[in-house]
């Protein structure tokens, strides 16, 4: 099992994988909340439902300019480095319910770091989610190097994850877990600034 991240903290990937890394799998889970009104509360609209999260990852320069975005629109960066599995519209089933595969030999010199989001495109609110959590996985072996459990219920609907950036020749993770507002990654962008 990886190491379990309170927000805040910064770790070295390498350090925590055990040696070098080229590929790592961000892991983006949630459930729906249980409705309040028991079983049948939540067949006929008691609140309960699919709820519709969407990880993001956002490619930043050293000067803190946006160079792309990976997203549900756009599931590949531009240079190929970043790949999004696909859009899950409703956070059923066990594990991740979205994955954003990074091939870090592949990340262009020039991007520094990667910031990783999540929004409610549907506009939802994170009242109506629990057990969200973000992970990085080794992609080499599938174990995982780090979780960081989200778990912010609340009238927000967008929150900055995580940011994965380099640092003296190595990747590192900073888990940021700061809730935000935005059906988008790029409404958040302000919010972002002063995390790169």
């Amino acid at each position: 099992m990886g190491i379990n991240l309170q927000k805040g903290q910064k770790i070295s990937l390498e350090k925590e994988a055990g040696g070098g890394l080229s590929q790592i799998v961000m892991g983006l889970g949630w459930d729906a909340a249980k409705s309040k009104g028991g079983m049948l509360g939540g067949l006929f609209g008691g609140g309960g439902g699919s709820i519709d999260l969407d990880a993001s990852c956002l490619m930043f320069d050293d000067g803190g300019t946006l160079v792309d975005t990976v997203w549900f629109r756009q599931l590949r960066s531009r240079d190929g480095s970043i790949q999004h599995t696909g859009d899950n519209l409703t956070g059923e089933g066990e594990g991740d319910d979205e994955q954003i595969i990074v091939d870090l030999t592949a990340v262009p010199a020039t991007i520094k770091s990667l910031v990783f989001t999540v929004n409610n495109f549907t506009g939802q609110d994170f009242s109506q989610v629990e057990n969200a959590f973000c992970r990085i996985v080794n992609g080499a072996n599938k174990s995982e190097i780090a979780r960081y459990d989200l778990g912010a219920q609340g009238s927000h609907n967008a929150m900055i994850m995580a940011k994965v950036y380099r640092h003296n020749g190595e990747w590192k993770m900073h888990a940021i877990g700061e809730t935000g507002q935005g059906r988008t990654a790029e409404q958040l962008l302000g919010q972002i600034a002063p995390h790169l």
